[in-house]
């Protein structure tokens, strides 16, 4: 697996990856939606797919002395590790747009303990629905990441709906008070036990559609 990893990394990774990571630094935009930096991540990832299905890449991987389910496997855990890079750039852009804004975030959610959390679930829900998808045919890339595209979107929506209607929800979400944001700790905590087993579930899912398909 760790031979397999490493062959993700170093030729299926597509360079926008490299270069969405950086988009962590939209979080210093004052009064910008937070989740959209994120969205790029799922960009890449499509363009990972994309880029591997012209360049034949599922046919050369299952072609090694591996197992198909072995295949989806690095896959899945390279795009975990992309997901949580991502996460790890973004939030130290977070604190340092927090603390030199002097108002709130007009455009959604402030960036705080809640918001990472969400942001976990946003790409549980994005895996779940693009990856399987992919693995059904490995060559029809369109159909899954409009899905995966608008399952994203309507999470986004949800989840900013929060904060757009008054409620005491909206109080305890859209805040940058710190005692509050120790509060917001379950709200991240979930957020990352759901994106770790949807991410076996995703795996599972794929791998399962993957056997099924004559390469």
């Amino acid at each position: 697996m760790k031979n397999l990893l490493y062959k993700e990394f170093k030729l299926a990774t597509h360079p926008t990856t490299y270069l969405f990571l950086s988009l962590g630094l939209m979080l210093l935009i004052p009064s910008y939606p937070g989740y959209v930096g994120f969205f790029y991540v799922s960009l890449s990832i499509f363009f990972i797919f994309l880029s591997g299905r012209e360049n034949r890449d599922v046919f050369f991987t299952v072609s090694l002395p591996i197992r198909k389910t072995d295949a989806v496997k690095a896959r899945c855990s390279m795009i975990a590790i992309i997901e949580m890079a991502q996460i790890l750039v973004a939030i130290p852009f977070a604190i340092i747009g927090n603390a030199s804004r002097t108002g709130e975030n007009l455009a959604g959610i402030e960036s705080n303990v809640a918001f990472f959390g969400f942001v976990f679930m946003i790409f549980s829900v994005y895996n779940i629905v693009f990856i399987p998808m992919f693995y059904k045919t490995t060559y029809k890339i369109g159909i899954p990441f409009l899905f995966g595209g608008i399952a994203f979107g309507l999470f986004y929506i949800l989840v900013e709906m929060l904060v757009w209607i008054p409620s005491p929800i909206k109080s305890f979400l859209d805040t940058l008070d710190p005692t509050i944001m120790v509060q917001q700790l379950p709200i991240l905590i979930i957020g990352i036990v759901i994106w770790f087993f949807t991410w076996i579930i995703t795996y599972k899912k794929a791998a399962s559609n993957f056997e099924k398909v004559d390469i």
